[in-house]
Parts: structure tokens; C-alpha cells; sequence
């Protein structure tokens, strides 16, 4: 039968019977290791993971607590085509065994998935040879071993075993000198700290693990390298010379096409099918299997990947995703025009997380508990309870201050400075609030950008700055005003006679934020929701509309908005509205009647702005990233969902600076999922308030005080 699919035809695979050794797969969290040999598989002891011959094929999966898998077929560059064809069914036995539910990766080295390498947080080997060259995974604490690695990558470490040999060094980069008894780690004159710092961690994990404790950790300059490296080297040759070498890691089934581009519409899955979505130009592919699609169809999911890529002529290191229905990646769904996962009403959606190395749990909001719950102020968005000193300008060339009598009310028009004081352990904090209207002018908004920096600097540069985009506010602003709604206006200023006229018809959205704090916003007609209230002004009336799935608390902020609109309302509950009700908002039209999802919570990405290898980049950093993450000489960006953080290190140079702002803004305007005017956050490092900290488990505020080399060196010393 016809099976849309772009561009691949999808060919059977044989189906084995279930491997031994999966009665063991999946029965607690954590990550299994195989290595397929002479078309077996054989368990990989866990102290070597992350350690894998070029020569060979291996099956992992990882399971998570809730539970959900993700397999991963990996393929060295050596590794023969029996290999990897072996892998590629026991890839999909081991799929069948979990219930057609697991993520399935195909991943190649030096090419391998930010999920993939997640697993690894000291970084991944490459070893030379393979089962073929009668290399086995043995905890062997063999004293004798010679090798040479080379570690390339900041975020994600990849350490390559190369010739022992002086002619494999170069200036830019760290390299593992491993002498069995002795793990030297050299450190060209060119490469910075955080590099240091990498290698210092796979170091320490060859030694612990490999070794089991029993090595000794050095750490050598180059032009410093003690005899017993200089013995190992063969003796014609000389040490590397002045020139460098710049590291920059960085059965038979009828096909038709579905659509040409993105962004995709969701109903064109079929759940009776199995599509592919092309992203061959980005180097992945996605291979998503339908709930009702056929056994054969799903079975044949990642060889017709594999065919697709093949056929397409892209490189070999492209990588593939298999997703069953339900559990589509966060890159998956941005190629699709307003997600939405099952049960939820509003796009974009947040990401589906079960399938994240740790669940971010849900943490109820608690106000008298916000200075000590990190987690809870990271979620919710909130320092304290917003009941500190507020001060608000309007921008009209210089700051202009907005009568404290109008405070809470934003006009579309204006841009608005909002200075917030606080306390925090003993200290009096600072968060500038710039928010700006999106009918205010360009004039408008640079000298809203000038004006904070310039406030900025009068207070010495400690404030944490938040630019906020009309109609994305943080619950944290939203609670500035001592219980009353945030009101937002769609248009106007707050200039004397920039009001709207009061004949206007108008609609208010007035809605809770996780925090309990609320915001009335002037929507379009077509915007009702059933899990909100609204006020709809008219020229002869005035109604306050419940939603289903509405709340007490924005009932009772409407009453803000009927004061401020003048007149008495008529109440009407979704369901038994008058024709009225439907001719002022100019007759009805269909809106969101489903509840939505309020438990989700989109798990973090950690991303690093760097131009250490001579242009400015973004890499995102794999797996569950910690505090050791953010590098003190790059701007790092962390993204929430809801909102966009930029941390900016001490060390950190002018350009990735100036450069990584702009970043941030591409990175959410560029965003397929739709994602527009999220608030952006400038932290410096040292002055990070808790809605940043609560985002890393663990978070050390000395951290810094002692030089993180330091720190990590007194770990080489057992």
C-alpha cells in the first residue's frame, strides 16, 4: 500500500527473534552499551563507557525514569559493512522489545547527536582498531599502554587516538599523553582555559576509570615535556614548530511527496503512516512512524532513513532520528507551524520532555518559600514576591516618569523603563525591566537600548537587564502591582490624549500567569479561550466573559478592567452568551474550547557564544549541563522557553559581548516553532539572581572565588 513518504522508497527488514541480551534492556534508568561482535553483542563494562573502537559498531540505550528510550546505533568510520548492518537489526529488535516506543538515533563518528554525546559529560575516545584487530573492552589497569590522544571541541569533547608522534601536536589544541602509569595532559601554548579545563576532565575520567584510581594525573606546557614523553617520541623528530594548526570543532512500498518546505502543517501527519521530514541540508533527518502505521512500515523506519540519505546523495554523517508519535523532539517540532501535543490549545508547545536525560519536575509556586527554593523562582520566573521599590520612566528621547496613579498600564505605543529594588542575602539588588511596545517607533526603541545601558552605568553595572516584548512579560514584572492586573494595551501612549477613544470596541484577555500573578491584555475578537476571562467592551456595552477552565483570581482581576473602561458589566459564562455578546464582536467564529496542558515544563538548553576559533559561534552544550559549563570567557545563552538568558563571563572579549545580544534575538526570531519577543536577560557572572541559578542543579555562588584550573588541578592529586 501507498506509504507517504518524501522522496524514499521503504524496503522490509527481517525481523530476528529478541536477543538475550535484552532481558536485562530497559529495567532501570540509566545507559547500556554493546559492541557488536562477529554479529553478536557483547555488553561493554560501564567504566569504559564513552570509549569506542573506529573499527566498530555499537548499540546503546538510555532510559529514563519515566520510563522512555532512546537507542542509539553508532558507527565508526573503520567499522565493516557486516557491522554495521548487524547493528541496524539489532537496532530494531531492540525497538520491537520496548514496544515500538523508543527514539531511534543512527549516529557516526565525529558526527554524533547532541543527545548522544549528553551521555558523556567528560567527553567520548576514539580508539584505533576493533574487534577485527583483537581489541577488547577490558578493565585491564595495564600499565603498559602507549597512546596519544588529541581533544577537540569546547561544549562537547571529542579525544582521538593519533600517532605517538610529535608531527600530531599542534599549538591550539590539548592532547592526553597516556603512559599507562603515568596520564600526561599537554596543553599547547595557544589553547584557553576552558580547554584546560575539558581535558583536565577526561583526564581525570581516563584515570578513575580506565585505570581505576591507580595512574597518576600531570598536567604539562608545551616546550615543558618531562623526559618520559620525550622518550616515548621517535627520536628523529623534533618538537612542534611555530606554525599552528586552528582547532574548529565544532516489501516494496509506493512513495510520495507531502510537502515541499517547512513550515508543516501538523494534520498532514497521517497517524496511518510513516513520513520523513528532509533536513538533509543541516546534516539530520527525521524518520516519524505513525501510531497506526503498518508492523513492516514502522520496522523499516531507520533503513529507509538510511536509503533516503543514499538516494539523496548526502554525506554519509547525516544524522537520522527515528520518532514514534508522541514523542517528538523539540528540532523536530520547530518545522511545524504551531505544535500542539495532545490535549493542548495554544502554539507553539513546549517541548515533549520525558525523553531528556533527567525530567525537569514541576515545582508548585510558593511565594513565602522563594529564596529558598531556587528551582521553584528558576520556573516561575521569580526572584521574590514583587513587593519591593518600583520606578517606571517612559522613553520620549530621555527617561520621563509615569505617574505613580497610571503604574501597571502599558500603551503599545511607548517604550517603558521599569527599575525594580530589592532585597537578596542582606544585599540590595537591581533588575531593569526595558519593555517595548510594538507600535512604538525605531527612535523609540534604540534610545530605550541606550537609556538602560545609561542607567545601567550609573549604578556601577550590577543590575540584571531584561528586555521584554509587549505580550510576552515575565510573571515577575507582571507581580509588580501590589495584586492588581498588568494591563496591556494594544495601541496609544500613556501621553496626555494618546489614549484610545472611549467609543472604541475592545477585548481584554486577562490571564494567570504559573505564579499567580495576572495580566489583561487587548486581544483581536477572534481570541477567546476557555480557559480564560475576558472584558469586551462595546460602544453600548460592557461584558465580563468566563471561560470554562477560567479562574477566581481573573475574575476577579477584570474588575480592575471594568473600573478602568467605565460602566457596569453583564456577566456571561461561556456556553449562554446573547446574540449581543456575538454581534459586538462581530458574530461568531470558532475558538479554543480545549483545556490546556498547565503541567508541562520545557527542559533547558544551554548554548555557548564564543569566538575562539576566529569567528563567532553557537554551540550547544549536550546533555544535563551543571554551573562547570558556563565558560568564564565566552557569553552563554540559556533558554528557557519562556524567556532567553545571556550570562556573560568576566573573561569573556568585546565582540562575543556586543555580538551575542544579536544572537539571541536571531535565535528566537529564526525560530520555526514560532517563537517571537520572548524577554531576553543580561546576567553578569557573580550577580546571578535565582531565576537564573535555579536552572542548575547544585549552584555554587563561591564557584568562582578560586580559579577554576586551581580547582580542578587539586583533583589530579589522589
Amino acid at each position: 500500500r501507498s506509504n507517504k513518504v518524501r522522496g524514499v522508497s521503504i524496503t522490509r527488514v527481517a525481523i530476528m527473534v529478541s536477543h538475550k541480551e535484552f532481558a536485562g534492556a530497559g529495567k532501570k534508568p540509566g545507559l547500556q552499551v554493546w559492541r557488536i561482535e562477529n554479529l553478536d553483542l557483547k555488553p561493554v563494562p560501564q567504566a569504559l563507557h564513552g570509549s569506542f573502537f573506529t573499527g566498530d559498531a555499537y548499540l546503546l540505550l538510555f532510559t529514563t525514569s519515566a520510563p522512555s528510550y532512546n537507542v542509539h546505533m553508532w558507527l565508526g568510520d573503520s567499522c565493516s559493512q557486516d557491522e554495521s548492518g548487524a547493528a541496524a537489526i539489532f537496532s530494531t529488535q531492540l525497538d520491537d522489545f520496548l514496544g515500538g516506543g523508543p527514539v531511534q538515533y543512527r549516529e557516526l563518528q565525529n558526527s554524533e547527536s547532541n543527545t548522544f554525546l549528553g551521555y558523556f559529560k567528560s567527553g567520548i575516545k576514539y580508539q584505533r582498531g576493533g574487534v577485527a584487530s583483537g581489541f577488547q573492552h577490558v578493565v585491564t589497569n595495564d600499565m603498559s599502554v602507549k597512546r596519544l590522544l588529541h581533544l577537540k571541541g569546547r561544549r562537547a569533547i571529542r579525544a582521538t587516538e593519533v600517532d605517538m608522534s610529535w608531527n600530531s601536536f599542534n599549538k591550539g589544541d590539548c592532547f592526553i599523553v597516556d603512559l599507562g602509569q603515568h596520564i600526561y595532559q599537554w596543553c599547547g601554548s595557544e589553547c584557553n582555559r576552558f580547554e584546560r579545563l575539558k581535558a583536565s576532565e577526561l583526564g581525570i575520567d581516563i584515570r578513575d576509570n580506565e585505570r581505576n584510581g591507580r595512574a597518576k594525573l600531570h598536567m604539562v606546557e608545551e616546550g615543558e615535556e618531562p623526559a618520559e614523553i620525550i622518550e616515548v617520541m621517535p627520536a628523529e623528530q623534533t618538537r612542534p614548530n611555530s606554525e599552528s594548526r586552528i582547532s574548529d570543532a565544532s516489501g516494496s512500498m509506493k512513495v510520495s511527496a507531502v510537502a515541499p518546505s517547512s513550515p508543516f502543517k501538523q494534520a498532514m501527519l497521517s497517524p496511518e503512516e510513516c513520513y520523513i521530514l528532509d533536513n538533509g541540508v543541516d546534516k539530520n533527518i527525521f524518520v516519524w512512524k505513525g501510531p497506526k502505521a503498518n508492523k513492516a512500515e514502522r520496522r523499516a523506519a531507520m533503513s529507509a532513513g538510511q536509503q533516503f540519505i543514499k538516494d539523496k546523495g548526502y554525506s554519509n554523517k547525516t544524522q537520522i532520528q527515528v520518532l514514534p508519535a508522541g514523542a517528538e523532539t523539540t528540532l523536530f517540532k520547530q518545522f511545524f507551524f504551531n505544535w500542539m501535543d495532545k490535549d493542548e490549545t495554544t502554539g507553539p508547545t513546549k517541548a515533549y520532555t520525558i525523553g531528556r536525560i533527567a525530567k525537569v519536575d514541576q515545582v508548585p509556586f510558593d511565594a513565602s518559600s522563594l529564596h529558598s527554593n531556587k528551582a521553584m523562582a528558576a520556573q516561575h520566573g521569580m526572584v521574590d514576591d514583587g513587593k519591593g521599590k518600583v520606578q517606571i520612566w517612559r522613553v520620549e528621547g530621555e527617561k520621563v516618569p509615569v505617574d505613580p496613579s497610571a503604574y501597571g498600564h502599558f500603551y503599545g505605543g511607548d517604550c517603558y523603563l521599569i527599575l525594580y529594588s530589592y532585597r537578596l542575602g542582606g544585599r540590595e539588588q537591581h533588575i531593569i525591566y526595558t519593555w517595548q511596545g510594538l507600535k512604538c517607533t525605531q527612535d523609540e526603541l534604540a534610545a530605550s537600548a541606550f537609556l538602560t545601558v545609561k542607567l545601567d552605568d550609573s549604578m556601577g553595572g550590577s543590575p540584571v537587564q531584561v528586555r521584554v516584548t509587549q505580550g510576552q512579560e515575565p510573571p515577575h514584572l507582571m507581580s509588580l502591582f501590589q495584586g492588581k492586573p498588568m494591563i496591556i494595551h494594544s495601541g496609544g501612549t500613556s501621553r496626555k490624549g494618546g489614549q484610545s477613544h472611549s467609543g472604541s470596541t475592545r477585548l481584554f484577555n486577562i490571564r494567570q500567569s504559573s505564579s499567580s500573578a495576572t495580566r489583561a491584555v487587548e486581544v483581536s475578537a477572534s481570541s477567546l479561550n476557555t480557559n480564560d476571562v475576558f472584558v469586551l467592551k462595546s460602544p453600548n456595552a460592557l461584558y465580563v466573559w468566563r471561560g470554562v477552565g477560567a479562574s477566581d483570581e481573573e475574575m476577579e482581576a477584570a474588575k480592575y478592567v471594568v473600573d478602568f473602561l467605565g460602566g457596569s458589566a453583564k456577566h456571561v459564562s461561556e456556553g449562554s452568551e446573547p446574540g449581543d455578546f456575538w454581534a459586538a464582536l462581530g458574530g461568531k467564529k470558532d475558538y479554543q474550547t480545549s483545556k490546556s496542558l498547565q503541567n508541562m515544563v520545557n527542559a533547558p538548553r544551554l548554548f555557548g557564544c564564543s569566538n575562539k576559533t576566529g569567528r563567532l559561534t553557537v554551540e550547544e552544550v549536550p546533555g544535563d549541563f551543571t554551573q562547570s559549563d558556563l565558560a568564564t570567557d565566552d557569553v552563554m545563552l540559556l533558554d528557557t522557553w519562556d524567556q532567553i538568558f545571556l550570562w556573560v563571563g568576566n573573561e569573556a572579549n568585546a565582540e562575543e559581548k556586543t555580538g551575542a545580544p544579536k544572537i539571541a534575538k536571531d535565535y528566537v526570531e529564526s525560530d520555526p516553532s514560532g517563537r517571537r519577543g520572548l524577554p531576553i536577560t543580561t546576567i553578569k557572572q557573580g550577580a546571578e539572581p535565582p531565576t537564573f541559578t535555579g536552572w542548575f542543579q547544585a549552584w555554587e555562588s563561591k564557584m568562582w572565588e578560586m580559579d577554576p584550573l586551581d580547582r580542578i588541578r587539586a583533583r589530579f592529586q589522589r
